[in-house]
């Protein structure tokens, strides 16, 4: 009663039943409902195999979901839009039953009403864990909060899934939350229960809702389980479809179609061909793009997969056309054969190169460390990659490591590093050096070889030792065995 622009959409065909409510401002919600249904009705057929129709629903929920993301990537204005789904899939003797959002399912079977959907909501939740009472629901601030949608916020959303077993006669009704918020359940099973005809059910709810003053969009779906015959399926008649205007229950002053659903759009002569095959009724905004020609997509892979996936279970299938979409996909597939191959090939001749580089690079370094017990040079950098050593022996000295200053010591037992070959040379000179001043200390002067004791002139011998270089910190092998003064 208040909205120029419907933001939800539906569809019901002889097997599946869909209701979308979609939010997210003049800018998206349409889109988001539009796109979403339309991307499922090429699920409404039969003779699926065991547990395939389940599997099939979510699966196709989920993919939804991916192209509203891929929607948004292409138009940023549709940033934060979304959409609910309850969705119903009858398989042989088995209803497949998918949601996420506020939109709702009941089921009247068996004289018993029952919600069957879970509202993902705020109030709800707050519901579950007691801390709110149902009556407050309608009147709590935050009532409208969502807290599971299809949209760009998730990208596998968490769907509420279940399989029912079904008799002939249950009837079961999808709806936007334009109905609920409006009509109480009391109100709803009473009409459902009372009114034999399917399509005066769903005229009287609506026009209860209206009169109520409906603040949103009202979409409503009922279907009944029937024992289909022989006779049914070959006189099945389509369902005679109103204006898409008056389908998407838009009002005269509405925006056209085009302005409302932003981003690219194509023909929609596939899915009306495919539609026009069977029995349905499509409603709201999915039927005014349809109807208008106006489809929201992506990309053209998206268009190709829309029409590659409504055209696999059409009874009259054009032959040149699939062979066209096989002979554009070879292609592609050959492409993705030798991509990734080639992609892996090309990392591990970028990996081998920079570990060549990098080896290559420690064979420029050197470094001073012990081996053996002796100083020595090393050609390389101190380190180990698993069983790789990344140094080799280069030089070795006679000077013994457990002699040097302690300092010194420590240094070169954690490897002292050298930019080339002549400065390790040079750290082992400044070691060298450091090992004559340990043998001599300031003020131990040796008698010099032109002066005796006493003073008189006349040979004198120079003392000499030869002290083992572990044992005694005064003299190295290859110095000089004693001090001399030279100044005496």
């Amino acid at each position: 009663m208040v909205r120029v622009k419907n933001d939800d959409s539906a569809y019901v065909g002889r097997y599946l039943a869909v209701v979308a409510d979609g939010m997210g401002g003049h800018a998206g919600g349409n889109v988001a409902s539009a796109s979403t249904v339309l991307d499922l009705v090429h699920l409404d057929r039969k003779d699926y195999d065991d547990g395939d129709a389940a599997n099939q629903l979510a699966d196709e929920i989920q993919t939804a979901n991916t192209l509203l993301s891929e929607l948004v990537n292409a138009n940023p204005q549709l940033a934060g839009m979304g959409t609910t789904v309850t969705a119903l899939l009858l398989n042989g003797n088995r209803l497949e039953f998918a949601h996420i959002g506020d939109s709702r399912a009941y089921r009247l079977k068996d004289d018993v009403f029952e919600q069957i959907s879970i509202d993902h909501t705020f109030v709800q939740r707050l519901i579950d864990e007691g801390r709110l009472k149902p009556e407050e629901a309608d009147v709590h601030p935050h009532k409208n909060v969502l807290m599971r949608v299809l949209g760009d916020v998730d990208a596998s959303p968490e769907l509420d899934l279940d399989s029912f077993e079904v008799d002939a006669g249950e009837r079961w009704l999808l709806c936007s939350d334009g109905l609920n918020a409006v009509l109480s359940d009391e109100l709803i099973e009473r009409i459902l229960r009372e009114t034999p005809d399917l399509q005066a059910t769903v005229d009287t709810l609506v026009d209860l809702t209206l009169a109520g003053g409906s603040p949103d969009n009202v979409t409503i779906a009922v279907v009944e389980i029937a024992a289909a015959t022989a006779e049914d399926l070959r006189t099945a008649a389509l369902t005679t479809l109103p204006p898409a205007k008056e389908a998407a229950g838009e009002k005269d002053d509405a925006k056209p179609a085009d302005d409302q659903l932003p981003g690219s759009a194509i023909r929609a002569d596939v899915i009306r061909q495919d539609l026009s095959s069977r029995p349905h009724r499509l409603v709201g905004s999915a039927a005014l793009a349809t109807e208008t020609g106006q489809i929201p997509i992506v990309t053209q892979r998206t268009t190709e997969r829309r029409a590659a996936m409504m055209l696999t279970h059409k009874a009259a299938l054009d032959a040149e056309l699939f062979d066209n979409d096989n002979d554009a996909e070879e292609p592609a597939k050959g492409r993705k054969r030798w991509l990734i191959p080639a992609f892996l090939g090309l990392m591990a001749l970028i990996l081998v190169a920079v570990l060549w580089f990098g080896y290559a690079w420690t064979q420029t370094r050197y470094y001073v460390a012990e081996y053996e017990d002796n100083v020595a040079i090393f050609n390389g950098v101190s380190q180990t990659i698993g069983p790789l050593r990344l140094s080799h022996l280069d030089q070795t000295t006679d000077i013994p490591v457990s002699n040097l200053p302690e300092y010194q010591r420590t240094r070169v037992e954690s490897s002292l590093p050298a930019t080339d070959l002549e400065h390790a040379q040079r750290i082992v000179e400044d070691l060298r050096g450091d090992l004559r001043a340990v043998a001599c200390p300031p003020g131990d002067e040796s008698p010099s070889p032109s002066a005796s004791p006493s003073g008189s002139a006349g040979p004198s011998v120079e003392p000499t030792s030869t002290p083992s270089p572990r044992s005694s910190p005064q003299a190295a092998p290859g110095e000089a065995q004693g001090c001399r003064d030279e100044s005496s």
